[in-house]
């Protein structure tokens, strides 16, 4: 059996499909992985997927294409080559699956699942209804359950990662705790300047400091580093980066993706989590986790990209001083 697993959102939801690509590589000879640009690196870094088709659909992202630069018919005819015969279809607990589905039903795809709130006519043959306030790894899972795919025997069914590379030579020998101070909105960032003091802080607690960051952020890197960290900024690519989380103590960053990709390599996470999506769904999943930040503030559940609220209080209210004391909790309990 012919299987395809989309989820067209960005590098951490793509992360957060992980149990449930699993689950369906359990029954299926092949499994296609269908996602955006954004959750590409994350589908390449996720066990048991074949192939991967990357498509910006114009109903999902931050900047979606047109219809006709997404190139409908181009992608119909690319999946009908595959002749795949069933598909699960992964959203968001706001997202529709039924664009999607359409799709898949033009290109041939002849059994399709997905969790959806709208009524889908004939567009899906298994239509899921998520639990209320269930963890979007677990969703995914349930969705896949419900479509017949159910996990090996054995399966924890946390995050993982294909094997990571040995990345001493970039963080040097001994203990560290990785920094991350980027996010891929700005209502989830916490302040550089407080991300410095934080990193100054751990220093001084006996920490040796890892700052990681993408290639667009080697001056936030720098600035968050100072005199007392390792700027990894803009030098490791996302298999690279798992390398460099699996090795840490514990990772403190935002709600982003590296959060997930910390979880999905067994390492503890100090999570500043701004509520603007809610952290039952979205928190680090399988992993001890210290989460920081009000998740009352008025910001909460709005999904907003830029932070609605002036002074940014529901992480700016944290100091340096709680992600120490925060990270000194995680390494007490693992030990």
């Amino acid at each position: 059996m012919r299987a395809l697993v989309v989820r067209l959102d960005s590098f951490g939801d793509v992360l957060l499909t992980g149990p449930a690509v699993r689950a369906v590589a359990a029954h299926a000879s092949h499994v296609t992985m269908v996602c955006g640009p954004r959750g590409e690196p994350a589908a390449r870094l996720l066990p048991d997927v074949d192939d991967v088709i990357v498509w910006e659909a114009p109903w999902e992202g931050v900047t979606p294409p047109t219809v006709d630069d997404a190139d409908i018919e181009g992608m119909v005819r690319r999946l009908r080559a595959g002749a795949y015969d069933t598909a699960l279809v992964l959203t968001s607990f706001h997202q529709s699956p039924l664009p999607t589905a359409l799709l898949l039903r033009m290109a041939g795809v002849r059994r399709i699942g997905a969790d959806s709130v709208d009524h889908p006519g004939t567009l899906l043959d298994v239509r899921h209804t998520r639990l209320p306030d269930r963890h979007e790894a677990e969703a995914a899972l349930d969705t896949a359950a419900a479509l017949g795919f159910t996990p090996r025997a054995g399966d924890d069914g946390r995050l993982r990662v294909v094997p990571t590379p040995d990345t001493a030579a970039l963080t040097g020998n001994g203990p560290y705790v990785v920094v991350h101070p980027g996010a891929s909105a700005p209502a989830r960032s916490w302040s550089p300047d407080r991300y410095a003091h934080a990193a100054h802080l751990l220093a001084d607690d006996g920490h040796r400091v890892v700052v990681t960051g993408g290639p667009d952020e080697t001056d936030l890197t720098r600035h968050v580093s100072g005199a007392v960290g390792v700027d990894l900024g803009g030098r490791t690519d996302p298999r690279r980066l798992a390398g460099v989380l699996r090795a840490a103590d514990a990772v403190v960053c935002g709600n982003t993706g590296p959060a997930h990709l910390a979880a999905a390599v067994a390492t503890p996470v100090v999570s500043l989590f701004a509520p603007v999506v809610p952290a039952n769904r979205w928190a680090p999943y399988g992993v001890p986790c210290v989460l920081l930040g009000d998740q009352f503030a008025p910001c909460a559940d709005t999904r907003a990209r830029h932070c609605p609220v002036p002074g940014h209080p529901c992480l700016d209210e944290v100091t340096a001083q709680d992600v120490v004391s925060a990270v000194r909790k995680l390494l007490k309990e693992s030990v």
